[in-house]
């Protein structure tokens, strides 16, 4: 597995940063936010790319690739793989803005009267770092692009997982990514989605989100195939689900009905039921709507297990990754069970009556977690769950 957040570069750095529950969000520094409503969110600092390439050139790659190029590299490695991958590994990533930060260098010379490189929009279109790393990694397989808002990541691992499953593929790389940009976090401003104070997850006073970047990189592998070879086997993903409940484009649909869906579809997927769940990694974002959608998903499919299974978001330390979330959060799940220790909920101080969690409200806490559910549920009803379980 390989990430970058704004906790850091590498799994290392992000496990004990997550786990110690520091908070990696604070003004932000690559764009004027003087006139914004929020002013704060998880940018990556210290990032300098190293990679020696074999196909692109450097100064061709937009901070999308090469944050991806980064974490690829991190994950094949774990993976045994380095400059073994094979040709045929399919690559698929999710995200919400592909090369944004491209497209709006272009706007921002066009509209200054500057000479604008066409090769920018190239950049800005939103499967173009899948092409970049299938490219560089000399991979001829698919290269799949996913935009499927906040679900993304997770729609990109489980779709890795279908292609396996299916027998299109042995080994296969899937996550998602995301970089901070204006043009987003001034749309979620507008929305007065973004709070003015602190990401709290579930909390009673909760009031928005925060906003951050991220990758989040997973090699999938075909279980006899990476036994065959006495790969470390780290976790094994046993289930996945989808749904999509198209309620509104912004707002969750207040039952929770479709988030449940896809939570049911993939414990049915696993043949697990609820009391089989050590851990649920929440989507979490802190806004008032989605936190009482998903408390009320999590009621409805776990039943009285919900009072006991642990839950948290770690939104609340690196802000919320949009496409990059769900493949993030699903790393970060994976070491928090390796580790048994459960990621906190940091910032969460007064319990509401409508989400009546169990929620992890302190760092460090040990706990064998033999399987774990991670949500990500996205703009106009995409809703996604993937379930890992320990390594045998």
């Amino acid at each position: 597995m390989g990430i970058i957040t704004a906790l850091g570069v590498g799994k290392k750095e992000n496990i004990s940063g997550i786990l110690e529950g520091q908070n990696a969000i604070k003004k932000i520094a690559s764009f004027d936010v003087s006139g914004y409503r929020g002013k704060t969110g998880g940018e990556i600092s210290g990032f300098n790319f190293s990679k020696k390439l074999k196909q692109l050139k450097p100064s061709r790659l937009d901070r999308a690739t090469k944050l991806l190029l980064t974490s690829i590299d991190e994950a094949v490695a774990e993976a045994g793989l380095l400059n073994r991958l094979p040709s045929n590994t399919p690559v698929i990533l999710g995200t919400t803005l592909g090369g944004m930060l491209s497209g709006e260098a272009y706007h921002r010379n066009i509209v200054s009267g500057k000479k604008a490189k066409p090769s920018l929009l190239l950049d800005y279109l939103a499967h173009y770092q899948a092409i970049h790393i299938a490219e560089e990694y000399g991979l001829d397989s698919a290269a799949f692009t996913i935009s499927n808002a906040c679900a993304s990541g997770t729609n990109a691992i489980g779709l890795a997982y279908n292609e396996i499953r299916a027998g299109n593929a042995e080994i296969a790389l899937a996550g998602g990514y995301d970089t901070m940009c204006e043009f987003t976090f001034a749309g979620f401003n507008s929305l007065q989605a973004v709070t003015q104070t602190l990401c709290r997850p579930f909390d009673k006073n909760r009031d928005g989100l925060v906003l951050g970047e991220g990758v989040g990189i997973i090699v999938l592998e075909e279980m006899s195939c990476a036994v065959s070879r006495n790969a470390n086997i780290i976790a094994e993903i046993i289930g996945y689900g989808e749904s999509s409940d198209a309620f509104h484009i912004t707002r969750p649909e207040p039952s929770g009905d479709g988030a449940g869906l896809a939570i049911s579809r993939a414990l049915t997927c696993a043949g697990v039921g609820a009391s089989d769940i050590d851990y649920i990694n929440a989507h979490g974002t802190g806004t008032p709507y989605n936190d009482a959608m998903e408390a009320k998903a999590i009621q409805k499919i776990f039943g009285n297990a919900s009072q006991n299974i642990p839950v948290s978001s770690i939104k609340s330390m690196i802000g919320h990754l949009l496409g990059g979330a769900g493949a993030v959060e699903a790393v970060i799940t994976v070491m928090a069970m390796n580790k048994g220790v459960l990621p906190p909920n940091i910032n969460y101080q007064t319990p509401d009556p409508d989400c009546p969690l169990n929620i992890v409200d302190k760092s460090e806490q040990p706990a064998s977690i033999k399987r774990a559910v991670s949500n990500s549920f996205g703009f106009g009803g995409a809703n996604a769950a993937i379930i890992f379980q320990g390594a045998a």
